[in-house]
């Protein structure tokens, strides 16, 4: 069944189910599972397909990249029934022109390419003019006697004076560490602004044991030691001193994507964690990881990008969401998938989308 999209000017979309495969156009499935996981993003999928970002961005350049990936987008969404199949070569070829990064034809990993898209699509896409942030030593004095939350929303807001988009509306957050001396007890706060939360897996002695999103979420936020040679320079003492740093989540992003960190590097090689993660289809709580006493923060799980085989000889595919159920997007083959097989050892970036936050967003 169609979708009818109406928006704010009235002009109207008819939109099919979006199950359509994308070719594979060379070692492209790193490509193609990712763009299925973001066509399923609905508003950002409504707001390509509408062009919105025409009248947004501040540059007079044309947005090369973005008009690709509207288009690709267009013929996964606004086909009649007739193709089963979008051909993303053209796409793919503007991306690899703007990050010769991806150049060639070799096997890439996906985290890397979507966050290399959603920062190349953020710059074409940018409502703000290019220029420098004022001094940081400078602003960081404006803001020292200000309380946590106070200073949060400073670093945030300046943050958007230089880049504000979609983009960052949608999957933008701002991270927290908090470092506490050992020697004088001080604590002191950065913020950063992420779009995606890497997580470590735990390592289980039992094998085939399944470990829980929630224990990769605590071991992420859990308190670490850092060593005097390690520590950054404590503002107090002013040296460096033996202390203690902790992550929190000040500010929740629309859509959280989350990257299940299975390829650990060694100095002469790299390897896979194959530990079977579970992660919840609806009400993920984030509450407990945010600002003391923001109470329950729940997403529910929309898309899933998936890597088998090895570090050598892997294959990316991808869930998603659909009205009736879910589909299995393996290239150009479109089918279904039960709940139940979403669970595996093969998820790696899993897509939320934020149901209901107790916090007041400014």
């Amino acid at each position: 069944m169609g979708l009818l999209l109406v928006t704010d000017n009235e002009k109207e979309l008819q939109l099919g189910n979006g199950q359509v495969g994308l070719r594979n156009v060379g070692n492209t499935c790193f490509l193609n599972a990712i763009v299925q996981c973001l066509s399923h993003t609905r508003s950002l999928r409504d707001y390509c397909l509408m062009r919105t970002y025409l009248q947004d961005k501040h540059s007079n350049q044309e947005p090369v990249l973005m008009n690709e990936f509207s288009k690709v987008l267009a013929g996964l969404w606004e086909c009649d029934g007739g193709e089963t199949t979008v051909n993303p070569s053209k796409f793919y070829h503007v991306f690899k022109d703007s990050v010769p990064y991806f150049s060639g034809y070799s096997q890439q990993d996906a985290q890397e390419f979507l966050r290399f898209l959603l920062d190349r699509l953020h710059t074409e896409i940018n409502r703000r003019p290019s220029k420098r942030p004022a001094s940081f030593r400078a602003f960081k004095s404006l803001i020292v006697s200000c309380r946590i939350s106070e200073e949060a929303f400073a670093m945030w807001q300046r943050h958007l004076d230089r880049d504000d988009s979609k983009i960052v509306d949608l999957f933008s957050g701002q991270l927290r560490s908090s470092l506490h001396c050992s020697v004088c007890s001080h604590y002191s706060n950065t913020f950063d602004v992420f779009c995606d939360l890497s997580l470590p897996i735990p390592k289980k002695s039992d094998y085939g044991r399944t470990v829980t999103l929630r224990e990769c979420l605590d071991l992420f936020s859990q308190e670490e030691k850092l060593v005097q040679e390690n520590s950054p320079m404590c503002e107090r003492c002013n040296r460096r001193t033996e202390s203690t740093k902790r992550l929190s989540i000040q500010r929740f992003p629309r859509i959280l994507v989350i990257h299940l960190n299975r390829f650990a590097m060694s100095r002469y090689s790299i390897s896979k964690s194959t530990v079977p993660v579970s992660f919840p289809l609806n009400g993920l709580d984030l509450g407990p990881f945010g600002p003391v006493d923001c109470g329950p923060v729940l997403y529910d799980l929309y898309a899933v990008c998936n890597h088998s085989g090895t570090v050598n000889m892997g294959h990316y595919t991808a869930a998603c969401r659909e009205e009736e159920g879910w589909c299995y997007y393996n290239d150009s083959c479109v089918g279904e998938i039960t709940e139940e097989k979403l669970q595996s050892n093969q998820s790696y970036v899993l897509f939320y989308e934020l149901k209901s936050c107790n916090i007041v967003r400014k």
